[in-house]
């Protein structure tokens, strides 16, 4: 017995050491960005694709531990995201937002959908690569627009609008392929997507309806309460959201929706070290788990792919800003904000890798999105705009 306390103790040792090597790496690349006044995203990204399976230096984590601290970080990015908003902002958001959502599906879902059938790939295995070429990186784009104190500018609820279209389009999206994938029938396609849009409708109406007393009863004059309370209600909807095959970062972000107030206000002091914690851990999670060896055979195809969608999504941020009556600038940050793929893009590809539907679309996916999740925060910051105000 004194052995194996011995041996756990060494293997939990180990793990600390690599997590905490780790995590001071990270934090030297957020100092090397913050000097050079860059976003140190595509820092991290790079990062977990040195350390690795295949890379330079492969650390042999806790895959497990690491993917749930990753998890976390999307659900804290998307419930600040949450926070900057009330439940009638949303829904005025969502009704002006829904043409430049459907803009937005035809032009970004296609282009991956036409390179699955071109490449010789099933029916499926192209509407898988069109979900991945669909939806942008609500992560990433949080992450973005709180370095880059744009929060506030007047392009954010355009795009802030698309985000949450897509995110709802995922509740639909997401159940129909899994139970295609499957195999199983269209009646249990139907249910599956019922139960998601049901799930939605419930989560959204008590966000709406309920907020201030959720508030109410969020608020307490104890700050380790209220990040107790808050913390376990993002973490419980979330997980229940995702249970019921629903984005948990779309039950995260309708918990932000709910809360208002002076208890908004706290939460988003407290809860802002956690997140930038837990989305450095995100960023390097997902580029541990893209091997370099499988990314230069499909590096044209994914640069090709990627300049065309980047376009696409420039086109869609710029149209929605200009529908709001913002000038062109304005327009073009939005564009530029949306290019960024990544969490569920790589979710997508997962399911259909899984499925054993081609063997090239898990390499093609991952170089896409890692050139994307690259290239998104630099189209950002290049595009100019009013004097930045920075993230409380």
């Amino acid at each position: 017995m004194p052995v194996l306390v011995v041996a756990a103790s060494g293997d939990v040792s180990l793990v600390f050491i690599e997590l905490g090597a780790a995590v001071v790496g990270l934090a030297v690349l957020a100092r090397l960005a913050n000097r050079w006044g860059f976003s140190a995203i595509p820092l991290y990204l790079l990062a977990g694709l040195a350390f690795g399976n295949g890379g330079l230096l492969p650390l042999d984590f806790s895959q497990d531990f690491v993917h749930v601290g990753a998890e976390i970080g999307v659900i804290l990015l998307l419930f600040l995201l949450g926070l900057e908003y009330t439940g009638e902002e949303l829904g005025a958001n969502l009704r002006t937002g829904f043409p430049s959502g459907v803009v937005d599906f035809v032009l970004n879902f296609s282009p991956g959908l036409l390179l699955g059938l071109l490449l010789g790939w099933g029916p499926l295995a192209a509407f898988v690569l069109g979900g991945v070429t669909y939806i942008s990186s609500s992560g990433v784009i949080a992450k973005v627009l709180g370095e880059l104190g744009r929060m506030n500018h007047p392009e954010t609820p355009a795009i802030l609008a698309i985000l949450v279209i897509e995110d709802l389009a995922m509740a639909l999206y997401l159940p129909l392929v899994s139970v295609l994938l499957a195999g199983q029938g269209l009646v249990a396609g139907v249910v599956s997507v019922l139960v998601a849009l049901a799930t939605v409708a419930v989560v959204l109406f008590a966000a709406v309806r309920y907020g201030r007393a959720i508030s109410r009863a969020v608020s307490h004059q104890s700050d380790e309460i209220i990040l107790l309370t808050t913390f376990g209600l993002v973490l419980l909807v979330a997980g229940i959201a995702q249970r019921l095959q629903v984005s948990a970062a779309v039950g995260a972000f309708l918990v932000g929706i709910a809360l208002s107030g002076t208890i908004a206000e706290r939460a988003h002091r407290l809860f802002a070290p956690l997140r930038d914690l837990f989305a450095a851990v995100f960023f390097f999670f997902f580029g541990l788990q893209i091997d370099p060896a499988t990314l230069p055979p499909v590096l044209p195809l994914a640069a090709g792919l990627g300049v065309v969608t980047a376009g696409t999504k420039l086109f869609t941020g710029w149209w929605a800003a200009r529908r709001a009556g913002l000038d062109a600038s304005a327009g073009l940050r939005a564009g530029a904000a949306l290019v960024a793929r990544g969490e569920f893009s790589i979710v997508i590809a997962g399911l259909g890798v899984a499925a054993g539907l081609t063997p090239r679309l898990g390499a093609l996916s991952a170089a896409y999105v890692l050139l994307l999740a690259v290239l998104g925060p630099v189209l950002a910051r290049a595009a100019k705009g009013p004097r930045a105000v920075p993230a409380p």
